[in-house]
């Protein structure tokens, strides 16, 4: 289950830096770069069932403590780009804690398997007759 916008907010930590690429002096004087600093083991409102599915899940984005980190740049404004890195977690948590359900096999039915013979038939006759007539009938 996913906490409120709120709870989150007080279990992540954020730094922020001078972002690069293109953008002239503002560049140079705005640290606009954040990064959401998120440590999944500490987030009480996590049950230990989806710790262990959040860390399996998300493995390859945990550095060696196990911190999850969330970088925006994109925008010029810093406020944005944090609004933007708490997006981003929101949607990491969403899709690696999402369970897909389980698939009852079923059988085709009776139904459906007699009208596809009876259309492969109808086929099968209709190809027939654009053959020529043999004569040794």
């Amino acid at each position: 289950m996913l906490p409120d916008r709120k709870e989150l907010m007080k279990t992540v930590s954020f730094k922020t830096s001078r972002s690069g690429g293109k953008g002239g002096q503002n560049v140079n004087k705005v640290s606009s770069k954040v990064e959401l600093i998120f440590h999944i083991a500490s987030a009480d409102f996590f049950s230990p069932e989806e710790k262990q599915l959040l860390a399996e899940r998300l493995s390859n984005r945990l550095d060696q403590e196990g911190n999850l980190h969330v970088i925006s740049q994109d925008d010029r404004s810093q406020l944005v780009n944090k609004e933007n890195t708490v997006d981003k977690l929101y949607a990491l948590l969403r899709a690696a804690l999402h369970v897909d359900k389980v698939r009852k096999p079923t059988r085709t039915p009776r139904s459906v398997i007699m009208k596809r013979k009876s259309d492969k038939k109808s086929i099968a006759l209709k190809k027939e007759s654009r053959k020529r007539p043999r004569l040794d009938a």
